[in-house]
């Protein structure tokens, strides 16, 4: 299969989608790229997630991006991992998936990472994803490979205007709650007198109507 060139990249002709399995990732990208072995598509570039906030990663922004990482450490002593960015951080949430090969041996793990807006520990969730691939093996340095799967939540913008609408609708019940309990003070003698002068204007338009329409019938 001939590939593209396009911004440095490596692209499949159009026609094609690169969408592999989680078991192809490990196997036939990650453990290839971590002992030297010649990769079955020069399509996933080398990069420093950290050196990038999501949104400004190579690659069309609506588009599943791939990408080989290195495991930057946090400190120069300790084994945390660096995930900042210079808009807000990587945190991994839940729990890390076993990637099981067909013979039921496990040769790597998945991470789910989101990304947050701001310092930790109080940034702002996103709809930022990335699940981060690594092998099970400790030897060789291939520990420090990581092959990245970053992408947007496809319902983020419908969940966003479901949100607005949803506030929209309480503020507006709201509202219309106060009015009704709002308390009212009634006149009373005023209330009468509107009731009496209503009465007679409306018997003052019957007799009208009755001698307009008397009038009429002797008229014709």
């Amino acid at each position: 299969m001939n590939s593209l060139k396009l911004n440095g990249l490596r692209k499949l002709p159009p026609g094609f989608r690169f969408q592999p399995t989680e078991e192809e990732l490990v196997f036939q990208y990650l453990k290839c790229k971590a002992f030297s072995f010649p990769l079955p598509a020069s399509i996933i570039p080398d990069l420093n997630i950290c050196n990038f906030d999501p949104w400004d990663l190579p690659g069309e922004l609506g588009e599943e991006r791939y990408f080989f990482s290195m495991k930057e450490a946090k400190y120069k002593t300790g084994n945390r991992i660096n995930r900042a960015t210079a808009s807000g951080y990587w945190k991994a949430t839940g729990s890390d998936k076993q990637i099981i090969s067909r013979r039921n041996q496990v040769a790597g793990m998945r991470k789910t990472l989101v990304f947050h807006m701001g310092k930790p520990p109080h940034g702002l969730r996103t709809d930022w994803i990335m699940h981060e691939y690594r092998l099970n093996y400790l030897n060789h340095g291939m520990e420090k490979w990581v092959l990245c799967h970053v992408f947007l939540k496809k319902t983020s913008k419908k969940s966003s205007e479901e949100e607005i609408m949803q506030s929209f609708c309480n503020k507006n019940r709201n509202e219309a709650l106060g009015h009704r309990m709002e308390p009212k003070l009634y006149n009373f003698m005023r209330e009468k007198d509107a009731e009496s002068s209503s009465s007679s204007s409306a018997s003052s338009r019957s007799d009208i109507t009755e001698v307009s329409s008397s009038a009429c019938s002797r008229q014709y």
